[in-house]
């Protein structure tokens, strides 16, 4: 197999984890700019923490943005409600990486990877699936109303024993609430509306419900956020090589994003048309080549299915984001919860390989 041993654990964080908080601002700005300049150029990244919001990064854009009330409206649409402040310091890119990026040249070089298994329906590992929604979970009993005490920080870890027969073995979930609550009814409430619903029997499960005893103090608060310091949870749990570097806050010039899109895209193509059960597609990139030095494509068992690639599929960046149709407002929803396994992404469309083209 390809990835997990008999054992093995996912994570996964709440859209108002502190790094998350700054995913989801520098994806905001990105998706500003594109939306009034869909050839906007964007590496957008944010640090925050205690009170303080810092925005910085590189823009080639005829977009007009205002990049605090940008970062101020994520805040509060997350669930924060503190006032914070915040600085920017955004310059222009630099013309050494334009001018190879304008011949359509890869915006940077770097290996990017994409995985697929046919394990689920959403073609990825199982504990990767139930850790998302576990965490999606707790926003949505939040923002519902449902669970009045719920706060906006929170995290969760799932551990896939295979070798018992049980598979799922522990289950961990740490969120923000209330200080007046207790964590008798904390652990109560979750586990009847958060765990039984995703996984039911709960009887041969380990449930850890936040194991220090109390998390009143979340958010920035209790500590500090940096946009990309979440590529696993972003990606496949570290159950296979992640390359390149983080996704949010990047055009999809960037390839350490549009590519790893890519190969996500190809892996779970050639899964859904049953050329392998695990596929792992690798592909590296020189700054401002268009042509990836390298593209390899593995299945379950390590063999190499590269022929189901190559002359089918388009690597060079500019195919790409004619592919995929990514010069489009829509990466601020891929900075929680994981980039794979929704259906409204456009690399998790299944598709006949085609070299180019836009999905209708």
């Amino acid at each position: 197999m390809i990835y997990k041993p008999k054992i093995y654990t996912v994570e996964s964080v709440t859209s108002g984890h502190p790094d998350k908080i700054c995913d989801q601002i520098s994806d905001a700005i990105l998706d500003a700019c594109l939306e009034q300049d869909p050839m906007s150029r964007v590496a957008m990244e944010a640090f925050g923490g205690h009170g303080l919001l810092i925005v910085g990064g590189e823009v080639t854009t005829k977009a007009k943005v205002d990049f605090e009330k940008v970062a101020r409206d994520v805040y509060r649409e997350v669930g924060y409600t503190e006032d914070i402040k915040i600085i920017t310091n955004v310059v222009k890119q630099s013309p050494d990486i334009a001018q190879g990026v304008d011949t359509g040249g890869a915006g940077d070089q770097g290996i990017m990877y994409g995985f697929a298994t046919n394990e689920t329906p959403e073609f990825l590992p199982k504990g990767i699936v139930l850790v998302h929604k576990l965490t999606k979970g707790l926003e949505d009993l939040r923002k519902s109303g449902e669970i009045k005490w719920l706060k906006p920080d929170g995290k969760a870890q799932v551990t896939i024993d295979g070798s018992t027969g049980q598979e799922i073995s522990t289950i961990l979930v740490s969120t923000q609430h209330d200080e007046n609550i207790s964590q008798e009814e904390i652990r109560e409430t979750l586990i009847e509306k958060l765990i039984k619903p995703l996984v039911g029997d709960v009887s041969n499960i380990e449930i850890l419900i936040n194991p220090t005893g109390k998390f009143a103090i979340g958010g920035f608060d209790s500590d500090t956020g940096l946009t990309g310091r979440k590529i696993m949870v972003d990606t496949y749990g570290g159950l296979v090589p992640h390359g390149g570097g983080c996704f949010s806050g990047k055009d999809p010039t960037k390839v350490d994003r549009s590519a790893a899109y890519m190969a996500r895209y190809v892996a779970k193509n050639l899964v859904a048309q049953k050329k392998a059960k695990e596929c792992l597609v690798s592909v590296a990139y020189a700054i401002g080549r268009a042509e990836p030095l390298m593209i390899e494509a593995l299945n379950e068992k390590g063999e190499s299915i590269v022929g189901e690639v190559e002359g089918k599929y388009d690597f060079k960046p500019l195919s790409i984001i004619e592919k995929l149709d990514l010069r489009r407002p829509i990466y601020e929803k891929t900075a929680a919860y994981g980039h794979f396994g929704r259906e409204s992404f456009p690399w998790e469309k299944i598709h006949p390989p085609t070299n180019s083209g836009t999905f209708s």
